[in-house]
């Protein structure tokens, strides 16, 4: 049995809208809202951008930026602050083998 849908009325930018989601996508929505809502009002008010929907589009492809540049950064073994995390966890693994032979050799010694 499908999850019925609700209807929210959200404020982005001043502007009203009526939008639909299930009920358990509710605050997930919500939090979206929000989060268009504050990168819009960051471009706004550089001044450099006018109009609802030129600000919209910005927000959009600086979003879909940052979402590109994090994917391809976590497929190439980095995250977004620029980690090697498969490096990391190279060097995590050598760690712990070198542990596991140094405690081999100290149980040897009882």
């Amino acid at each position: 049995m499908d999850e019925p849908t609700i209807t929210l009325d959200v404020s982005i930018l001043g502007r009203e809208y009526r939008v639909a989601c299930r009920e358990s996508e509710k605050d997930d929505l919500m939090q979206a809202v929000q989060f268009i809502d504050r990168r819009m009002r960051e471009i706004r008010d550089t001044g450099k951008i006018a109009g609802t929907e030129r600000i919209a589009v910005m927000a959009g492809l600086n979003i879909a930026h940052e979402l590109l540049r994090s994917k391809n950064g976590a497929a190439a073994g980095q995250t977004r602050a620029g980690f090697d995390t498969a490096g990391i966890q190279r060097r995590i693994s050598a760690m712990q083998s070198a542990i596991d032979r140094a405690m081999a050799d100290q149980e040897k010694l009882f």
